[in-house]
């Protein structure tokens, strides 16, 4: 399943944003953290750089967290939810470098109604394309990590945000090794 490259860059934003959450330390407790966050994933908006807007973004992190793992009914009804609360108004609005691009709020819209929509938008499409089976936690056992599966058979198991493939592999194999000892 392949979506275009605009929606596979949001759909890794928001696994990104989930994944600030399930370490020790939540990666978004200060303004300078938000500001870090979208900074380093290239996120464009006006932003009002105070706690308030904190407080919506880790907000949305919740709502798009219990969408990750939602029946398909549940996601639909979530996705719909933030759409509305957001006021999402869909338009073409041309780019410079990319021609044009739908986009569902004004260039001008807050900070909270921009990143809502724009994972909302970007989750109906892996909802119209029957892909929530794609949106999964990292299968390794001390990892929470959202991850993304946009592999062709749909077997990626692991996140990419530190080693649990190659630890799990690991495991296997020690855990093969012993059995094969006894």
């Amino acid at each position: 399943m392949t979506f275009t490259p605009d929606i596979e860059a949001s759909l890794k934003v928001i696994v990104n944003l989930l994944n600030t959450e399930v370490q020790i330390v939540d990666m978004l407790s200060s303004v300078a953290d938000l500001d870090e966050f979208l900074d380093s994933q290239h996120f464009t908006a006006d932003r009002a750089h105070n706690q308030a807007e904190l407080r919506s973004i880790r907000q949305l992190r919740s709502q798009l967290k219990s969408i990750w793992t939602a029946s398909e009914e549940d996601a639909v009804f979530r996705v719909n939810q933030i759409l509305r609360t957001a006021n999402a108004q869909p338009q073409l609005i041309k780019s410079p470098r990319r021609g044009y691009k739908l986009h569902a709020t004004t260039m001008s819209s807050p900070l909270y109604d921009r990143f809502a929509v724009n994972a909302a938008m970007a989750l109906a499409e892996v909802i119209l394309a029957g892909g929530l089976e794609r949106l999964r936690i990292c299968a390794s056992t001390d990892c929470k990590n959202a991850l993304l599966d946009l592999s062709r058979n749909r077997s990626k198991l692991y996140c990419d945000a530190g080693n649990c493939a190659n630890r799990e592999h690991v495991r296997a194999y020690r855990a093969r090794k012993a059995s094969v000892g006894k």
